[in-house]
């Protein structure tokens, strides 16, 4: 199988980029951070990839050493970094420090990813934050249609897994939101106080829970991160 496209030069940055620079292969190895990811999670972090796209690029990034599969033939493998690959994961994170400060703009409707937003919740959220009981946190999207409008996640055993459908148990907290409100407060562009304030995000529940639900979003370092237009002088 043919490897990366090659920029025909032996300076160590080109052989790197060969490997690296390739389109999908940042946001791969973001969801290879951590725990091994099966091929049909690995689907969920890159939606608009093709599966024959993926596929093809796992396989690269095996051939490169980057990456190593483990378990079954079939989908029923999992994937996880080499160490090769895992020395490129703090390049990844600088990548997102960087978008954070330079490239922080209002997002485009077709920017506004449902699925990757309910994703990243279930691989992010502190599911001990309500406590040891099972909490049952249930979204609501008013602004989108009505099949895509309703997601559960059940936090119990310190894991946190996402429902499309009823789960059965009983709602402790409910989020009724807008989703370009949520993903704003996801990427810091507001905080999750002045969002609670306005009309794109209310919760319901004991007040116990609302007050911790913030430590559930478990919002990462990037969001503290303060983009570079907020800092430059504005014209007089």
């Amino acid at each position: 199988m043919p490897l990366m496209r090659s920029y025909g030069q032996f300076c160590p940055v080109a052989k790197a980029a060969e490997v690296f620079c390739e389109r999908w292969t940042a946001l791969i190895i973001r969801e290879l951070i951590g725990p091994p990811r099966r091929f049909s999670e690995l689907q969920r972090g890159v939606p608009l990839m093709s599966p024959s796209m993926l596929s093809r690029r796992l396989r690269q990034l095996e051939a490169e050493g980057v990456i190593r599969r483990e378990g079954p033939p079939g989908r029923g493998g999992t994937y996880r970094l080499t160490e090769a690959g895992a020395e490129f994961a703090p390049i990844v994170e600088a990548l997102g420090v960087w978008g954070q400060r330079w490239t922080r703009r209002d997002l485009n409707e077709d920017e506004l990813d449902l699925g990757l937003l309910v994703w990243s919740l279930e691989k992010s959220a502190r599911a001990d934050a309500f406590g040891n009981s099972r909490t049952v946190v249930y979204f609501e999207f008013s602004d989108q249609p009505v099949h895509k409008s309703a997601w559960w996640f059940v936090n119990a055993d310190g894991r946190c897994q996402l429902c499309i459908d009823d789960p059965g148990w009983e709602v402790d907290l409910g989020v009724f939101c807008e989703l370009p409100t949520i993903i704003r407060v996801i990427r810091g562009d507001i905080p999750l106080a002045a969002a609670l304030n306005g009309p794109g995000l209310e919760l319901a529940g004991p007040q116990a829970l609302r007050r911790r639900f913030g430590a559930w979003l478990n919002l990462g370092p990037l969001t503290r991160i303060t983009p570079m237009r907020d800092l430059r002088p504005q014209a007089g």
